[in-house]
């Protein structure tokens, strides 16, 4: 059975920092690429920043470029994001997601294409 298991997130003043983290098990994550995706109320789900297989290219959206970093431990079956200069907008819930092998991409803008499992979603909340 897949799983994927996000722990990490929690509550912080803004410009704060945050690291979630995403476990996944019942597969090996070392042939596909993995992403962070997040869901504020009322609004969809954005994808938030994306990693290839190795680890060496990483891809995210606009709003979070240059405060969060994404990075994977191949060993440890886990990807993390590190959140930093946390804003209220970045409050939401935040999922991880994983690929088929080799069957998934990044785009630019930090979106996973290609999600095959996610994650339960962990709460992710700043305040001013």
């Amino acid at each position: 059975q897949v799983r994927l298991v996000e722990s990490g997130g929690g509550s912080v003043q803004a410009g704060g920092s945050l690291k979630v983290s995403c476990a996944a098990s019942g597969l090996t994550v070392d042939d596909r690429f993995m992403g962070w995706f997040r869901q504020a109320p009322g609004q969809e789900r954005e994808g938030v920043s994306c990693i290839n297989m190795s680890g060496a290219g990483t891809n995210y959206a606009g709003s979070v470029r240059g405060r969060f970093t994404i990075t994977r431990d191949n060993t440890k079956n886990t990807v993390y994001l590190q959140m930093d200069s946390l804003k209220p907008a970045d409050t939401a819930v935040y999922y991880c997601a994983i690929a088929s092998p080799y069957g998934g991409r990044c785009t630019s803008a930090g979106t996973l294409i290609g999600s095959t499992h996610w994650g339960q979603g962990i709460q992710v909340t700043v305040s001013s």
